[in-house]
């Protein structure tokens, strides 16, 4: 490894899980790969752009266009930002929206009525193992059930999404269960419990400090870079179930160097900022189970039902994880940090849906900021997603999955917290 650290303290200032990977080989070639075609904003053409680009257009439009405004999301082929338009006798929304560079799709929901349809879910259907969050390119509230969802509890979501009225929510069985990714065996530990660690962070008071999931933060105080070893980092601030799922854990050294980066193994790839997700973006995520993976948000501000409580604010993506993954990072192609593991359904053998807590959010919540001595930006900034080929062969795979417990265990325990 090649960064700066603390005798002893290698372990503890380490993000991610130590795995070889084909995937993390191919990671960082294409960091700086640049916007193509971006045409002016007068023009009626899509624009071509990143995926953070795309974000910040969207934020822009939803301003502009009000009620007009149902919700967009990223083509990754087509590298275009498509809004949803509810134009009624105003075609001149959709003027703005292709002038902006947006591709303008006229659909039927208005975010008014989602949001509306997602409160009834809220109130009347809030049953441990169901999820919904509204996903643009449906232009309908996606709710997923998981396997424990049979019987009365079945007959009572089914019945509120048919209340909904015809063509605002979908049903999607899940075969797995909803859980967050907590689990016994080795990483970053406290006690019999096991996490991964997902951003360091340097605290408001300018301590060194990082972010790992909630659910980890609330099961136990102080966390470890060796199962039974001595504590380095206590808890400061965490939340769960409730309005997130993150945690913001004090290294107990204020003299731990801990750099803004995530360890793929053979390399690292720094992180410069946050950045909020957009539907469609390419999305990378590294745990001390199963190592790096990689797959497209699907929806943001999703709530998950988990047996501990109700979540909200959530991204929910089809990236793959494990048991030991909770915390985790996730993060883009070029260096930007996108969220925190949280939990979801199934594995990294047959698939699922996977949660995540936005890291700008809960930067903002604990008064934190990423990079070293306050060096970090926790906002979302320039250049956010580089385009680029496909990264190969990214599941972590049983061997890099088995190796990375070692590893962590010897050269990157902090990578999973607790």
């Amino acid at each position: 490894m090649s960064h700066k650290r603390i005798p002893k303290r290698k372990a503890a200032i380490a993000v991610g899980s130590v795995v070889a990977l084909g995937a993390a080989a191919l990671l960082l070639p294409h960091a700086n790969a640049s916007q193509d075609g971006a045409s002016d904003g007068a023009s009626a053409t899509p624009k071509t752009l990143k995926a953070g680009d795309a974000s910040d257009l969207a934020s822009q439009l939803a301003g502009l266009l009000g009620d007009a405004f149902a919700g967009s999301y990223y083509d990754g082929d087509s590298k275009q930002l498509v809004v949803n338009v509810v134009a009624g006798d105003d075609n001149n929304v959709v003027v703005q929206a292709e002038k902006a560079g947006a591709a303008v799709r006229e659909v039927d929901n208005s975010m008014a009525e989602l949001e509306a349809g997602a409160h009834t879910l809220k109130t009347e259907a809030t049953i441990p193992g169901t999820s919904w969050a509204v996903d643009p390119r449906t232009n309908k509230i996606l709710v997923t059930a998981d396997s424990t969802v049979t019987g009365d509890k079945w007959n009572q979501l089914e019945s509120t999404v048919e209340g909904l009225g015809s063509g605002m929510a979908t049903i999607k069985k899940s075969e797995g269960t909803f859980r967050t990714f907590a689990s016994g065996g080795d990483a970053i530990f406290s006690g019999g419990a096991r996490c991964s660690l997902g951003f360091n962070v340097t605290a408001g008071d300018g301590s060194p400090a990082f972010l790992t999931a909630g659910h980890c933060g609330v099961a136990a105080e102080q966390w470890s870079d060796a199962q039974g070893g001595q504590p380095i980092a206590t808890v400061d601030q965490a939340v769960f179930p409730g309005t997130g799922d993150f945690a913001l854990v004090r290294y107990d050294d204020p003299a731990t160097v801990a750099p803004s980066e995530v360890n793929l193994g053979e390399q690292t790839l720094a992180i410069s900022q946050a950045a909020d997700a957009t539907v469609g973006q390419e999305v990378f995520r590294m745990g001390s189970t199963t190592g790096l993976s990689d797959g497209q948000v699907l929806g943001l501000n999703a709530t998950v039902n988990y047996p501990e409580g109700t979540v909200t604010g959530l991204i929910q993506t089809n990236v793959c994880a494990e048991p030991g993954d909770s915390g985790g990072s996730m993060f883009t192609r070029d260096g930007l940090a996108v969220g925190l593991t949280s939990g979801g359904s199934g594995d990294c053998t047959v698939g699922g849906e996977t949660f995540f807590q936005p890291v700008t959010t809960a930067l903002e919540a604990v008064g934190a900021s990423l990079g070293e001595a306050g060096g970090g930006d926790a906002g979302a900034g320039d250049g956010q997603e580089a385009g680029g080929e496909e990264v190969g062969d990214q599941e972590a795979g049983s061997e890099e999955a088995g190796a990375g417990g070692q590893g962590v265990g010897e050269e990157s325990a902090v990578s999973g917290a607790h």
